[in-house]
């Protein structure tokens, strides 16, 4: 790796990917005191994605991303549950035990897309404090 791509995970991210964040941690938050946990993730997804709506941001929803691989290009295998403002990653999950398989599985989407942020949203938690893990390379 170079000294200029390592330097670049060091580097704050921008104030507009920031408020993002906190609009998109917010709206798991509303879903969450509203609906609790127990159901499906379909529900909170689209629960979720009406929130992000709401806070004014556009999303993607099962979107699709191409596989650069070997000079070549795919487009099946990576499927991004909710695609923020073409920036951040947030991957829904409504589980009583998270897989750290899914931790890693954010972290080459990112690599993969070369964006930076992305969020596991868990909504099968008692709080919601407690299903939400940020990722940022």
């Amino acid at each position: 790796m170079s000294l200029q791509n390592s330097s670049k995970q060091f580097e704050p991210l921008p104030e507009r990917e920031e408020l993002i964040a906190k609009k998109i941690v917010d709206a798991a938050y509303t879903v969450h005191k509203h609906l609790g946990p127990g159901l499906l993730e379909k529900v909170y997804e689209v629960c979720f994605c009406h929130e992000l709506e709401k806070r004014g941001l556009h999303f993607e929803r099962q979107q699709n991303v191409n596989i650069k691989y070997d000079g070549m290009e795919f487009n099946e295998g990576l499927r991004l549950d909710v695609f923020v403002e073409d920036t951040i990653i947030c991957e829904l999950k409504a589980v009583e035990q998270m897989n750290p398989v899914w931790s890693a599985q954010i972290l080459s989407y990112l690599k993969m897309i070369d964006k930076r942020l992305g969020f596991l949203i868990n909504f099968n938690v008692p709080v919601m404090k407690k299903g939400i893990k940020r990722f940022i390379i």
